[in-house]
């Protein structure tokens, strides 16, 4: 970069004041001046703003930038995308990113990754696209992460990486130091070394710190961890996790179908895990599809509509409970003012209990054992809760419309529909867990269907049952 390149590129830096703002996150000045860089063709300027950043901040930076500036950016700073950017990138913008990549490329990016960031990479890649990438990698990183791939999605194999630091259980604590010291290709992130048998069964781990501070002469075997936590090799993702938080793991060693380790799970790529169910099962709840901001449009619109499509049918069954009672709603025109509060408490109630069930179930809270237990506790909460809106929302609709017996008959739809929504929300979500269904997926639509329309038929059944209308 020529002098007058360098003024310019520390001029554009001044304009951006600094990078990041007070809560890390890229400033809109700095965005905007490497967007000008690039708008005017000044690749080296670009080069000069975004060389500073960190491997995370240079992903944030492709994914806030408009999608017809990736491509250029990435021409410009091509020297800074190594492995560590593509492996924090969005899935959305990596994939437009590696769309645009020769398969060498590719592989080169792969083959500076752990084996279960690579296969991040290359798994979502067209089949054709995927094989000429493993062709132009190196065999053994080929070989390995040709084994990764035959594992099934959102699994320990998949999510595992097979650098990781073993020893024989013979070997003294003295020569595993050695043997870590002196081999150029041992993983360098590790917490832990897996001590294992003849047959490369783990039988125990050391952490690095009992080995610093024991004697050379000591066999491993004798300061080893016999209790471990070994993960199947097909194990899903989201067991992984709940593993790790229930048993505090930094790292855990996966086995194959034999008992032999294969490879390792690290508590950075479960930190991944947690945050991505989190929000899958909030986004399954709303019906969001995969909620990302980077999603195609045709895609966002193909996940939402379809929940929207099936609201509407279930929404058609409510308002066919309204048609059987529309002579008493036109005797009464406070029945149809009424009406909403009932089916919008209700609805708020049963979202409460499910989500909460929904948790409880992703989380092995709510097991066989205690769902009796925790439909009764819910039921409980249910009742208080209605008991306290039927009485406030009684007499606010009692003194309003100067009728008393209106404000009974609505106080016993509330506590009646906050009952059944309390009871649904629990209900829906264990079933669909029993019958092997994703309870995140379609709990809101039949939880809303069944308080939508319970809270009709309680207001206006008892409304015609006490004789409030004919």
């Amino acid at each position: 970069m020529s002098d007058t390149d360098l003024r310019e590129a520390e001029g554009l830096r001044s304009d951006a004041e600094t990078e990041l703002d007070e809560d890390d996150r890229l400033r809109p000045e700095f965005v905007r001046a490497v967007l000008d860089a690039l708008q005017t063709g000044d690749q080296a300027g670009a080069h000069a703003l975004v060389e500073p950043l960190h491997p995370a901040d240079k992903a944030d930076l492709f994914e806030q930038l408009p999608a017809d500036c990736r491509g250029p950016l990435a021409h410009a700073v091509a020297d800074l995308l190594d492995g560590d950017v593509f492996a924090e990138m969005n899935d959305w913008v990596r994939d437009e990113l590696m769309d645009s990549l020769t398969p060498g490329e590719v592989a080169t990016i792969a083959s500076e990754l752990d084996t279960d960031d690579a296969v991040a990479i290359i798994e979502d890649l067209e089949e054709e696209e995927q094989r000429a990438v493993l062709r132009a990698l190196d065999p053994d990183d080929r070989a390995a992460i040709e084994e990764a791939l035959s594992f099934p999605e959102e699994s320990a194999g998949r999510l595992m990486q097979r650098e990781l630091a073993a020893v024989p259980e013979h070997w003294t604590v003295g020569r595993t130091i050695d043997y870590l010291r002196g081999n150029e290709e041992l993983t360098t992130d590790f917490w832990e070394v897996f001590v294992v048998d003849a047959a490369h069964h783990p039988i125990g781990t050391c952490q690095l710190s009992w080995i610093l501070r024991t004697g050379r002469d000591v066999p491993v075997i004798d300061i080893m961890k016999r209790e471990q936590t070994l993960i199947p090799v097909d194990m899903d993702q989201e067991e992984v996790a709940l593993r790790f938080q229930k048993y505090a793991l930094i790292s855990a060693a996966v086995v194959d179908a034999g008992g032999r380790l294969v490879g390792m799970i690290t508590v950075d790529d479960v930190v991944h895990i947690i945050q991505e169910e989190a929000g899958e099962d909030a986004l399954l709840l709303s019906g969001a599809g995969e909620g990302d901001i980077n999603e195609p449009i045709r895609d966002s619109y193909k996940a939402r509509v379809r929940w929207l499509v099936a609201n509407l049918f279930t929404a058609l069954l409510a308002s066919g409970v309204i048609a059987v009672f529309d002579g008493a709603i036109q005797q009464m025109v406070a029945l149809a003012i009424l009406m909403p509060i009932v089916a919008s408490i209700g609805g708020n109630a049963g979202t409460q209990t499910m989500a909460v069930a929904v948790r409880a179930l992703a989380t092995n809270q709510l097991t066989r054992s205690n769902t009796i237990r925790t439909i009764r506790r819910e039921i409980i909460v249910a009742l208080m809760n209605g008991v306290t809106i039927a009485v406030l929302l009684g007499c606010a609709a009692g003194l309003f419309f100067g009728n008393f017996q209106l404000g009974a008959v609505i106080a016993a739809a509330i506590v009646i529909n906050v009952l059944v929504a309390g009871l649904s929300g629990v209900l829906v979500p264990v079933t669909l867990e029993r019958l092997n269904q994703d309870p995140a997926v379609a709990s809101s639509v039949f939880v809303t269907m069944v308080t939508d329309s319970m809270g009709f038929l309680a207001f206006l059944g008892l409304a015609v049952a006490s004789g409030l209308v004919g």
